[in-house]
């Protein structure tokens, strides 16, 4: 089933473009909530106008969601759990809940559908992309960390800061490099 995109739809396309889809999506989906129309000879005429005018709404929007992307772009989340040896989770931390935590935090008020990631299982560090608009893609360091122990919270800056100090990190096989000549020294050294 072709149709006209109404509507910015994510993961399919901007206003104006036309789409082939699947006939259950179309109808079930797109249409009845006003995000394309079935394309037919008089919807492609119109293609161009909707087009012009989604960019013009498109260009407003990502002007007045700007603030919001600058406010959210690099934050770090951290979220204390109950996890087991292994660092598997009891439970997991959702988009509901990352939503709820930048209410919190920033009083931004975001719909679940907007925060991309599956629900997180695992202790570690993970970067996730909010959707504010097709354009727009701030992203945030969500850190999940033991309840009762202090999460990692290095960043970019102080990994810079630390080498711009002069302190330069060994590389794991540089560390084994370096580990490798001693011991051949050691092992030259008895062999004389």
């Amino acid at each position: 089933m072709k149709v006209l995109l109404i509507k910015d739809v994510y993961k399919l396309g901007r206003a104006g473009e036309i789409k082939k889809v699947a006939a259950g999506y179309g109808r079930n989906y797109l249409i009845p909530q006003g995000l394309a129309i079935p394309a037919s000879a008089g919807a492609m005429q119109q293609a161009d106008r909707i087009k012009a005018k989604a960019t013009e709404r498109r260009a407003a929007l990502n002007e007045e969601l700007s603030a919001v992307a600058d406010v959210l772009n690099g934050k770090t989340l951290a979220f204390p759990v109950k996890a087991g040896e292994t660092g598997r989770l009891y439970g997991s931390v959702s988009a509901d809940e990352i939503v709820k935590t930048i209410h919190q935090n920033y009083q931004i008020d975001l719909e679940r559908r907007q925060v991309e990631t599956e629900p997180i299982r695992q202790l570690g560090s993970y970067t996730v992309p909010i959707h504010l608009t097709m354009d727009l893609v701030p992203e945030i360091t969500v850190i999940v960390h033991r309840e009762g122990e202090l999460p990692e919270l290095e960043t970019k800056e102080e990994a810079e800061l630390d080498t711009a100090n002069g302190e330069e990190e060994l590389v794991p096989e540089e560390e084994m490099a370096a580990n490798l000549n001693e011991d051949q020294l050691d092992v030259e050294s008895d062999a004389e």
